[in-house]
This record gives structure tokens, C-alpha cells and sequence, in this order.
């Protein structure tokens, strides 16, 4: 009788489990992600109605890019499937790098037809244009949801045992509401942040062109990362832990945002810090730099002294080489000065001007760019000067965006919506 009982409870519990997994698909399920001190993420998946005000606005809820491998587990289990059904997502998303739903050929369709209802999605953009130099830097737009483009660059470079570097420059923002006036970024205007996933997806996207494993991720594209960086953390920790970068061989640039440097060094990541300074004095860097008003270059090279002490890892100065307005000898010495004042072991990497049209700025010839980096090595700086490329692909951040578009693109039916209301005006 006992036994009976048991079988019949049994039954049961199978009957109402699965409907109830089930209805559960079309809710929303949002990740809420943050890292730790010590560069671990702290995760915590919650069920949420698709109208909950608990949505993190960097996050889009029903985007699988950019979960994790315990978060696409969890999500499985939440659609009445088994947990190895969520590392099977990883494997698909990450390593074969699937764009659609339907293209996870190892899940049982009715999955897929569920995750579709929905309205999940895995979260990759269309290439809208490429670009190829003659160096083999490509340079792309991805075309967004909402229309607009956002520019990424995928950067080859072999060394002497043949082996292959390749470096995705990546966009944070689509534009930039900083307006440094030497960048083309800036020129096109500003109109959001990017998602977390927005951000994962440009590196897949130069792993596709290429056929090869990204080794280096810089975040030097379009916007400042430190305005974005909830969206920028998050999509560090996918690239470190599913995408499997090395934190070392990631770079998060600024041209400094108030306040931001500390809550980066709260992290305690393992990768670079590239600071832009662009001038060795508060006056000129205003002129180059409009939003250094608001962060005097004293409070910068404090925060950047605080930085190193917090986390053991050496800060690295972009300095972008304007022909006749920063690149003197004597303003070489005052940038040495600058730093030595504020510690030691920073690197200095110049930049000689990428010419953008319509800019005041020219590039300064080698010679100038050499005495330059002879000035502060002299004076115990480390300097690097980074080789220029992509010039024929329009490599400057922003340049090909501004040269393809300024707002958002026109998509079939809203032409056709204003091809109507010509004809009816007519």
C-alpha cells in the first residue's frame, strides 16, 4: 500500500513539474552581475516579470551573450531542462559561436522553440561594412538593434616564429559625449552606452573574419569605457571567463572621468589601466581636452598614484603627438617632471596623430616623434610609440562610423512610411 502511494506521488510530482517549468518561459530572467575584489564575479540569477523595474538598463534580460556558464545552467533548469543543457549553451555561444537559436543543433528543438517564444535571443549584431588595409587590419560596423553603428578593428600582427597577436580594438559607446578635438569619435556625436553584450559581440566578430582566437582586447574604440563601466566590468569578466582572455591582455583606457579610477582599483583586476594625458599641463590638456576642466590633471596623477598602491599594477600614459601644439622637446622634459613628481614605473606610449578630415591637427614626422621618446627616456620614463595602422581603413576611432552615418540608419519600412507620406502629400 506503501508502495503504491509512493509511485502515485511520484507520478504527480512529474505532472505538475514540468507545466510549471514550462509556463515559466515567458518570463524575463535578469543577471544581475558584479565583480568582487578579488576579479570574481558575484552572480545572482532572478526570475522577473518582462515589466519588472529590476532590470539593470546595461543589461538587456533576454540576451544570452554574456551569461555565464552557471547562469545558462540555471536558465536551462528554469525552461525544465537539464542543467547540462546550460554548458552546452556556453559551448555553443562561446566556442562555436552561434548567431541564431535555431543554429544550437545540439538542442532538442523544442528548447530552441521555447527560448524563441520567449523572446530570448543569443545577442550577435550583422557585419553592416568591412574594411581591409593593406597591413591586414580590418576594420567593421556592426549594425545594431536599434539601427545605429558602432565601430571595432581587429589588428594582426605576427612575430618572428610566425605566431599571430590579434587585437580587438572595441567600442563602449556609440559615439562619445567627451568631444576630445583631436578625435573623430567625437565628431559624430553621442547617442548611448553600449550593452554588455554589445561589447562581448565585437570580439566574436573579429574572431569570425580572422579564423582566429582574439589574444588582446584594448577598449580604445568609440566612448569613454569609465562613463560605461558597469556595461565595460561586465563584459570584461565574459571575455576573461567564458571567452577565456587572459585578464593581462586586456587594456581599459580613459581620458579620465571623476571618481572612476577609484572604483576601478576597487576591482583589483589584473589588467592595464591607460590613462590619456595628451599634455604635460592643466592649461593645454583643457585645450585638447575639453572635460579636463572638470578633472584637473593633479587630481588624475593622485588617483593614478593611488591606483598602483591599491593594486600593484603599473599604470600606462597615452599621449597622442599633435604636430606643433604637444610634441616639443621641452614639452617632452615637462611631461618627465610630471611623472616623476607623482612616482615611478608609469609607461608613456606616444601616438602620432591619425589624420581625420577636416581636423586642425596634423601628424608630426619621425623625427619630431623621436625626439620626443629620446627626451623622456633620458629622463628614466618607460616610452613605447605605437605603430600606426590601418591608415588606408580608416583607422582613427570614429572615422568610418562618421563616414557611414551620424544617426540612426533608415530601415526598409521606415522608408517605405515616408515614401507613403510623400505620395499622399502629392
Amino acid at each position: 500500500m506503501k508502495a503504491m502511494f509512493a509511485t502515485k506521488i511520484s507520478m504527480l510530482q512529474h505532472v505538475c513539474v514540468v507545466p510549471l517549468a514550462r509556463a515559466t518561459r515567458h518570463r524575463s530572467f535578469t543577471v544581475s552581475a558584479s565583480a568582487s575584489t578579488t576579479g570574481t564575479p558575484s552572480r545572482n540569477l532572478t526570475v522577473s516579470s518582462p515589466t519588472s523595474s529590476s532590470r539593470a538598463p546595461h543589461v538587456d534580460p533576454r540576451v544570452l551573450l554574456g551569461m555565464s556558464e552557471h547562469d545558462l545552467q540555471q536558465l536551462a533548469v528554469e525552461f525544465g531542462q537539464q542543467s547540462y543543457r546550460g554548458k552546452q549553451l556556453h559551448h555553443l555561444i562561446y566556442k562555436r559561436k552561434a548567431k541564431e537559436i535555431q543554429d544550437f543543433s545540439h538542442l532538442p528543438q523544442a528548447f530552441r522553440n521555447d527560448l524563441i517564444e520567449a523572446g530570448w535571443k543569443i545577442g550577435r549584431s550583422p557585419i553592416y561594412h568591412t574594411v581591409t588595409a593593406a597591413d591586414g587590419t580590418v576594420k567593421l560596423l556592426l549594425k545594431l538593434e536599434d539601427n545605429r553603428l558602432i565601430e571595432t578593428v581587429g589588428i594582426p600582427v605576427e612575430d618572428e616564429k610566425g605566431s599571430m597577436r590579434l587585437t580587438a580594438c572595441v567600442s563602449s559607446q556609440v559615439g562619445c559625449p567627451l568631444r576630445c578635438s583631436f578625435c573623430a569619435t567625437g565628431k559624430g556625436g553621442y547617442s548611448r552606452n553600449l550593452q554588455r553584450h554589445e561589447i562581448i559581440e565585437q570580439v566574436l566578430a573579429i574572431e569570425d573574419i580572422f579564423k582566429h582566437r582574439v589574444t588582446n582586447v584594448v577598449f580604445m574604440g568609440m566612448g569613454e569605457p569609465m562613463l560605461n563601466l558597469k556595461s565595460v566590468l561586465d563584459a570584461h569578466r565574459c571575455l576573461n571567463k567564458d571567452v577565456q582572455i587572459g585578464q593581462r591582455m586586456i587594456t581599459i583606457p580613459t581620458v579620465g572621468v571623476p571618481n572612476t579610477i577609484k572604483k576601478l582599483a576597487s576591482h583589483k583586476l589584473q589588467s592595464t589601466l591607460a590613462v590619456s594625458l595628451h599634455a604635460p599641463n592643466q592649461k593645454l590638456r583643457e585645450m585638447i581636452v575639453p572635460s579636463a576642466k572638470s578633472y584637473p590633471l593633479d587630481a588624475i596623477m593622485k588617483d593614478c598614484r593611488d591606483y598602483f598602491a591599491e593594486t600593484s599594477r603599473r599604470v600606462s600614459f597615452e599621449y597622442a603627438l599633435l604636430a606643433g601644439v604637444n610634441d616639443s622637446a621641452e614639452q617632452a622634459r615637462e611631461l618627465a617632471e610630471l611623472l616623476h613628481e607623482w612616482g615611478r614605473g608609469y609607461h608613456v606610449n606616444l601616438i602620432p596623430f591619425n589624420p581625420i578630415e577636416g581636423s586642425e591637427y596634423r601628424r608630426p614626422n619621425k623625427k619630431t616623434v623621436s625626439a620626443f621618446a629620446g627626451a623622456l627616456e633620458s629622463r628614466k620614463i618607460t616610452v613605447s610609440i605605437r605603430q600606426t595602422r590601418g591608415l588606408d581603413a580608416s583607422a582613427a576611432c570614429g572615422q568610418l562610423r562618421n563616414n557611414f552615418q551620424k544617426s540612426p540608419l533608415i530601415i526598409e519600412s521606415d522608408r517605405e512610411e515616408s515614401q507613403s507620406d510623400v505620395a499622399v502629400a502629392c
